[in-house]
Parts: C-alpha cells; sequence; structure tokens
C-alpha cells in the first residue's frame, strides 16, 4: 500500500517547541479515529524552522487533509 508524509511546518524561536507538542496532538487524533499512523516525529531542519511529520496511509489522505489541514505532503517510497 503507499504511504504518505504529511507535514506541519513550525518556524520562529518556538517552533521546535511547538511542532513537539503538534506530535502529541496528532497521537491522540489517530487513537481517537482508530486509524493507522506510524512514524510521528519532530524534524529539525535549523534553529528556526521544524516541522511535525507522520506517515499515513494513501487512501487516508482525504481524510487526514479535511481534519487536521497538513501544510504540506510527499509520498513515501
Amino acid at each position: 500500500m503507499a504511504q504518505v508524509k504529511l507535514i506541519w511546518d513550525f518556524r520562529g524561536p518556538n517552533g521546535k517547541r511547538t511542532a513537539e507538542h503538534h506530535c502529541i496532538h496528532l497521537k491522540d487524533f489517530i487513537k481517537m479515529e482508530n486509524m493507522h499512523g506510524e512514524a510521528i516525529k519532530v524534524v529539525e531542519f535549523s534553529e528556526m524552522h521544524t516541522a511535525a511529520t507522520m506517515i499515513i496511509n494513501e487512501e487516508d489522505v482525504p481524510f487526514m487533509r479535511e481534519k487536521l489541514k497538513p501544510h504540506r505532503g510527499q509520498r513515501v517510497k
């Protein structure tokens, strides 16, 4: 099954802390919705740019886009 990485970008001096907090909410959401999400993590690009990411099945993308409004996404190979 094809998978997609959803990405939420956070910028500024508090970006890392915000991304970490967002990951907590992502874990809670997939548990509440009985969905499969994996590799929920924080990716630090620089001191001023951090992202929260989550890998989901491609079939779940429309639902997640509507509910969680990711900033961007990319296919996982």
